[in-house]
């Protein structure tokens, strides 16, 4: 990211920091004065960011079978099962986010995910039937987990219960990062894991952020949308990337847990804002599974800045924003 400065101020450096984790990549930039960051301030901000998101993959990642969520996963015990604090920071999200969304997005869509060929090593499977989706849709639920703030423990209600957080754990990880910034003593800093966003403070240039919205397409990356980012966190969910096609049907990775079903409809991604990158990841994600009439409508009640791009038959993007969405924008925007 290139830096400038106007007459009379002092010039901002710009470093970033990139990686891979949690199956995705990361990217970093911190801004700081004219004498940037010392060799040992580089290497420890690296480490730290590397070691943040690594630490949520080792314990929630499905694809690891030694990881602790799959472990839960694969245990049909009835007892209670403790688990890190970062873990269990993550089962309360996917209660909240339940309850907010009315079910709408829930984490514990896992055995449905795997049934329709979008989990670890379940690529070449069949479809499943309506006898297995009505089977699989009994052990759908968060009311079917039960948590403990005091033990830090979780505890299955019914077999056969399973959970997948990554709807909204490259948000999660994102915010953490944020965190270890900020404790730093960090104030300008844009952080990217698969797409999810947290920006503080200003670039190098000293103006906001100005991050692009993707345009839905299978290959490549083009720019939609660009929008002003300060402060606060963006996330997007799209069905663009994930999907299957099998006997002709395209199947997106996105579950309507509503009908156990991949999600059919013309929205094609929804981009939320807010000031937590979990919370927009996980809003953004319900937004699409309830598709192009309801899901604006739910933000509209609702409150939440996000963006819709919606199909149409000739292959472009009809665009659809909220009240609150709009604001930000306006908000954000320079003064004339």
């Amino acid at each position: 990211m290139a830096s400038a400065c106007g007459a009379g101020e002092p010039a901002r450096r710009a470093t970033s920091f990139s990686g891979v984790s949690m199956g995705t990549g990361w990217t970093v930039t911190v801004v700081t004065g004219p004498e940037g960051l010392s060799g040992d301030e580089h290497r420890a901000i690296d480490d730290e960011i590397a070691a943040t998101l690594g630490r949520i993959d080792t314990l929630m990642s499905t694809w690891q079978p030694a990881s602790e969520l799959s472990r839960f996963n694969a245990s049909d015990d009835l007892l209670p099962f403790p688990v890190a604090p970062e873990t269990f920071d993550m089962f309360q999200w996917a209660q909240r986010l339940s309850d907010e969304t009315g079910g709408t997005l829930d984490a514990s869509v896992a055995p449905l995910v795997e049934a329709w060929g979008f989990g670890p090593a379940s690529r070449d499977r069949q479809l499943p039937d309506e006898a297995t989706i009505a089977r699989l849709r009994q052990t759908v639920g968060m009311a079917l987990i039960e948590l403990d703030p005091a033990g830090h423990w979780v505890r299955k209600r019914r077999p056969g219960v399973r959970v997948d957080f990554s709807a909204f754990a490259p948000g999660y990880g994102a915010d953490r990062v944020a965190d270890h910034l900020t404790a730093r003593g960090l104030t300008d800093y844009l952080i990217d894991v698969s797409g999810e966003l947290v920006a503080r403070g200003r670039n190098a240039d000293g103006r906001i952020w100005q991050v692009g919205v993707e345009r839905p397409q299978a290959e490549g990356i083009a720019v939609a949308h660009v929008v002003p980012l300060q402060n606060r966190a963006m996330a997007t969910s799209g069905d663009y990337r994930n999907f299957r096609e099998v006997d002709g049907q395209r199947l997106s990775h996105v579950l309507d847990p509503r009908t156990g079903r991949p999600a059919r409809h013309d929205l094609a991604s929804v981009t939320v804002f807010d000031d937590l990158a979990v919370r927009a990841d996980g809003l953004a994600t319900a937004l699409l599974v309830l598709g192009p009439d309801e899901g604006p409508a739910f933000a509209e009640q609702h409150g939440l800045p996000a963006l819709f791009l919606i199909r149409r038959p000739d292959g472009r993007f009809d665009e659809r924003t909220t009240t609150a969405f709009e604001a930000l924008d306006a908000a954000a925007a320079p003064a004339p």
